[in-house]
């Protein structure tokens, strides 16, 4: 009877999970698990009323080999659901469910094998459970370990800036900004934000080789803002003021595999600006559509009007604005949705001296004001395909428009 118990708790959670998959998994081999897994659930219900027969009728010669088959599926499946619970779930309800059922099987094992079970041609059987066996497993691992933490897809985000264009009564120009969004990769993505920022700078020369001492300053200036330094002497720093700054597509938004899209910006000026050329730049923030499901991202308030920023965010020195996004995230497949407490995708939007900065958290309710350690952001990371691509400095020269003011 704890055999039978064991195994008839085992298949219809098994045939649950499989189901499930089958039916809404987000990737192929998500599927293919969910198949391996109502074939599972079959085999251990069958082994089942083997089990049955076995012990109380015999009228089938082979029941005893049947049932043994039944809880070794049921052990195979319950030790790589517990390891899987194990490393990444949070319910305890389904940890000690697992751990049960292993110990279960296991022991069901044991029993059924210490009774006289007829297996004909037994290496026949021995190397068809073995093979069988090692598929399932190494479907398992593809799907649930090497897979989550694989790169490799990633969108392409390119600026064609044209020239600028007076407007008829000569006092003010534009400059028109294409950016282009291909996504080259077989996987589509779901658009955390994005942002399109215009720079003014001034380009001051020096007629000779600027002093040592006034170099490594101005290139220890030029690494904390643009994140490059001069290689000339005769550059000198001049950090550049935002012109123009806001976000090229719609949050929440997507691109499916082999999707080109186009976004034209314009950035308007006075004929009389200060400025001797302008920088572009435009990024993007993205989660994989295989590594998770999102609802659409709404709108939490703004941190000036009761909107919740994590303290880890905020400085208090130069306090920023933040605009607040939010949206439910979901698991990739049935076991780690059941096993996992519900995730949320939350986009804060850092306003600065250079556009905005997004800054993405995927946590639970009530822990997105922890901050995580560096492993612990690359893991997340990883597990939900988030991806950020930035392009620029591309830049534009207005030395032909003063000209002609």
């Amino acid at each position: 009877m704890l055999i039978l118990l064991v195994l008839l708790v085992t298949a219809p959670v098994l045939g649950w999970f499989g189901i499930e998959d089958l039916g809404e998994a987000l990737t192929y081999t998500g599927r293919v698990t969910g198949a391996v897994l109502v074939l599972v659930s079959a085999t251990v219900l069958l082994g089942a009323a083997a089990v049955v027969d076995h012990w109380f009728r015999n009228s089938f010669p082979y029941s005893g080999m049947v049932a043994l088959i039944g809880v070794v599926a049921a052990l195979l499946a319950n030790a790589t659901l517990l390891l899987e619970t194990f490393k990444d779930g949070d319910s305890t309800a389904y940890l000690v469910l697992w751990s049960l059922l292993t110990a279960g099987s296991a022991w069901a094992v044991s029993a059924v094998w210490r009774t006289s079970v007829v297996i004909p041609a037994p290496k026949r059987v021995a190397a068809a459970l073995i093979v069988s066996s090692s598929l399932a497993v190494a479907n398992f691992g593809y799907q649930y370990l090497f897979q989550p933490y694989q790169h490799g897809a990633k969108p392409l985000v390119t600026m064609t800036v044209g020239k600028p264009v007076l407007s008829q009564d000569r006092k003010a120009f534009a400059v028109a900004v294409d950016i282009r969004l291909e996504n080259r990769s077989d996987v589509g993505f779901y658009l955390l934000g994005t942002e399109f920022h215009a720079m003014g700078e001034r380009v001051p020369l020096s007629t000779k080789d600027r002093l040592r001492k006034q170099w490594r300053a101005d290139a220890k200036q030029w690494g904390i803002f643009h994140d490059k330094h001069p290689l000339s002497r005769r550059e000198i720093n001049q950090p550049g003021e935002l012109v123009a700054a806001q976000p090229w597509m719609p949050v929440g938004d997507w691109t499916e595999a082999g999707d080109v899209s186009v976004t034209r910006i314009l950035v308007q000026l006075p004929v009389n600006t200060p400025y001797d050329q302008l920088a572009f730049y435009a990024t993007a923030s993205f989660a994989r559509k295989d590594r998770l499901g999102l609802d659409q991202l709404e709108s939490k308030g703004y941190s000036w009007s009761g909107g919740k920023v994590p303290q880890w965010l905020r400085n208090n020195k130069t306090p920023s604005d933040f605009v607040i996004y939010r949206g439910r995230a979901y698991e990739n497949n049935a076991i780690a949705t059941h096993t996992m407490d519900p995730r949320y995708v939350t986009v804060y939007w850092k306003f600065g001296t250079n556009g905005a900065g997004l800054v993405e958290v995927i946590a639970r309710s009530g822990e997105e004001d922890r901050e995580l350690s560096e492993a612990e952001s690359r893991a997340v990371r990883s597990r939900y395909g988030l991806i950020d691509v930035e392009t620029g400095p591309i830049e534009q020269t207005l030395w032909n428009v003063k000209s002609r003011r």
